[in-house]
């Protein structure tokens, strides 16, 4: 919901509201948890729902990850000239999570640890909260050895000798999940090269790390240090 400081003509509303989609520039607001650098961030799609045609705007808009919904809001309000702000904010999708799958309210969470801390009982705590490899369902794998497992969590970037299998259709500069044999995610990364050259060469990087999930020290590592190579 966004809440306009003075009412505008819905007309001129709906063409403001498609000049932000695309990509846009945006610096993240004051209250942020992220340096606010001017980033690029693309907007799928931005409907108006409803427009009671003096302050209040119902918007349903689809988006790129990390885009501030109150600073969309306030920029919208600097173009219209009337000054704007958010309102009040509900996610309906994120990734994988839909309202109908997957996702659920704080209420929800606490409600669930409130059972399992008082009664002892985690039906309702399995229910809200997934395995994290829920999370990347969307996403193509790439499995690795485990003896590449532990260089990964270290920062070190996927190479093609560590792969055991992939999926099919990976597309260089596409967001991959790099899981254990185990079937244990490991790191997110991005694709270096395509599936089928993932297949048919013997060395090179495949993947470069973006995040690593799994901690370190549950495998063993592979590579030789100085003390060892001396023994």
């Amino acid at each position: 919901m966004m809440q306009l400081h003075k009412p505008v003509n819905e007309e001129k509303l709906r063409e403001v509201l498609n000049e932000f989609t695309g990509k846009i520039y945006q610096r993240p607001p004051l209250r942020s948890s992220v340096k606010r650098n001017l980033r690029v961030k693309k907007i799928n799609k931005i409907e108006l729902i409803e427009y009671d045609g003096v302050r209040y705007a119902l918007l349903r808009i689809d988006c790129e990850a990390g885009t501030y919904m109150r600073k969309l809001c306030w920029d919208v309000g600097l173009v219209l000239g009337v000054g704007a702000h958010m309102r009040e904010l509900r996610r309906t999708r994120t990734g994988p999570f839909t309202e109908d799958k997957g996702l659920v309210r704080l209420q929800d969470v606490a409600e669930a640890l409130y059972r399992l801390r008082e009664e002892g009982k985690d039906d309702l705590i399995r229910k809200v909260i997934l395995p994290g490899e829920y999370s990347i369902c969307h996403l193509k794998k790439v499995v690795i050895r485990d003896t590449a497992v532990e260089s990964i969590v270290h920062g070190a970037s996927l190479a093609v000798p560590g792969i055991v299998k992939l999926q099919e259709g990976i597309r260089k500069g596409e967001t991959v999940a790099i899981l254990s044999m185990k079937g244990e995610l490991v790191a997110l990364g991005v694709a270096e090269m395509n599936s089928e050259d993932m297949i048919t060469e013997t060395k090179g990087i495949a993947v470069s790390l973006r995040r690593v999930i799994l901690e370190p020290g549950l495998y063993p590592k592979a590579w030789k240090t100085k003390s060892s190579a001396k023994k």
